[in-house]
């Protein structure tokens, strides 16, 4: 993925976060720690162990059109909250390291 999109994906990722347009500190739907689940993901995508969470929303995003509600990291996995665009909501569970996924519900 070329830089300049792998950021304007980011940043899309970033505005599509709870909180994003607020200021105000409210509960998020991944939990409190989610933060340490960010930095521990990033971690592991600047060592390689894992895929960049850019290019698994990318891959959701050309199997089931709509938008990211929310996602991060659980364990060995992405959960990746989906909107699609006639208004269902999935629940991707993609393995963080080889970018498969697991499944959608």
């Amino acid at each position: 993925m070329k830089p300049i999109r792998a950021l304007l994906v980011a940043i899309a990722i970033a505005a599509a976060l709870p909180g994003a347009a607020s200021a105000q500190r409210r509960p998020d739907s991944l939990g409190a720690d989610w933060r340490a689940q960010q930095d521990q993901a990033r971690g592991g995508v600047q060592s390689g162990r894992l895929v960049p969470l850019a290019r698994v929303i990318e891959q959701i995003s050309r199997r089931t059109p709509g938008r990211v509600l929310d996602a991060g990291l659980e364990g060995r996995n992405y959960r990746v909250r989906w909107a699609t665009t006639d208004g269902r909501r999935i629940d991707f569970i993609v393995d963080a390291e080889t970018g498969q996924i697991l499944s959608a519900n």
